[in-house]
């Protein structure tokens, strides 16, 4: 069984939604990424989401845009992405997914990249730029025992969220609303309807939604949708806003207390 299904299904036996917290890995400085995300992983992450830089990530608002170019400014490689997975995976059992553009991990080598992040202690793979039809060609003759996660969208019809659950692995990511990540001020009747849908369809998998998700008020709405949620924008907003060690320890607080009070 997958390591990361079946930790997300703990979570939910206890009561809980799993919330995975988005970073972009080198961020702001190459020094004190790793601080910080200790300081998400201790204040209530479940799962650490380590975002690889890349000049164009079409899937991401310009928040998250914002904080690659920083990261590739310092010169942050897939290297040091591998060198953080190591040091944050030795000291935590919480998942850490990886998640990154087609371009970058082609150019590093498809098989030593797959190899690389599992040795490093990762435990999963998102390439929003590898749809379901092309997802045997990108991983034919991949050997690993990363979970390789597929996203929906508001446009998938039926037979293709089943699809897609069949060929994912650990979590489908549901993506809340059509476009880039970003911090929505509310959701429309439409968003709520599909993400129902959505979530009617998903047998293999846990499911999880990203994009918008800001503040406690909407894992509170969507945690009858979903077995968790993913929060990015909002957190790489509030350190490029200043934020020191105990404000974003405060927020991902209280994000992970929605999680908490509303699981079932």
């Amino acid at each position: 069984m997958s390591y990361i299904k079946n930790y997300i299904e703990n979570l939910n036996k206890n009561s809980r939604k799993a919330l995975s917290i988005f970073l972009t890995a080198g961020f702001p400085s190459k020094n004190n990424f790793i601080e910080i995300a200790r300081t998400v992983l201790t204040s209530g992450a479940d799962i650490l989401e380590l975002g690889i830089p890349f000049s164009d990530p079409l899937a991401d608002g310009p928040i998250i845009q914002t904080s690659s170019t920083i990261a590739l400014k310092n010169n942050t490689t897939i290297k040091d992405v591998f060198y953080y997975t190591e040091k944050l995976s030795n000291s935590t059992n919480k998942p850490i997914i990886l998640m990154g553009y087609a371009n970058p991990i082609i150019r590093y080598n498809k098989n030593n990249f797959m190899k690389d992040a599992e040795n490093a202690g990762a435990k999963g793979l998102i390439i929003p730029d590898v749809p379901l039809e092309e997802y045997d060609y990108f991983f034919n003759g991949c050997d690993t025992n990363l979970d390789i996660i597929l996203l929906t969208t508001p446009t998938s019809s039926n037979e293709r969220i089943k699809l897609i659950d069949e060929k994912s692995r650990g979590f489908v990511y549901c993506v809340s609303v059509t476009g880039t990540t970003g911090i929505k001020d509310y959701f429309t009747k439409e968003t709520y309807e599909n993400l129902k849908r959505t979530y009617s369809l998903i047998k293999k998998n846990k499911m999880m939604i990203g994009f918008g998700i800001s503040k406690a008020d909407d894992i509170i709405n969507f945690s009858q949708y979903c077995d968790g949620v993913i929060v990015g924008s909002k957190i790489i907003k509030s350190i490029l806003d200043g934020y020191n060690y105990e404000e974003i320890g405060n927020l991902i607080s209280e994000l992970s207390t929605a999680c908490e009070m509303h699981g079932n």
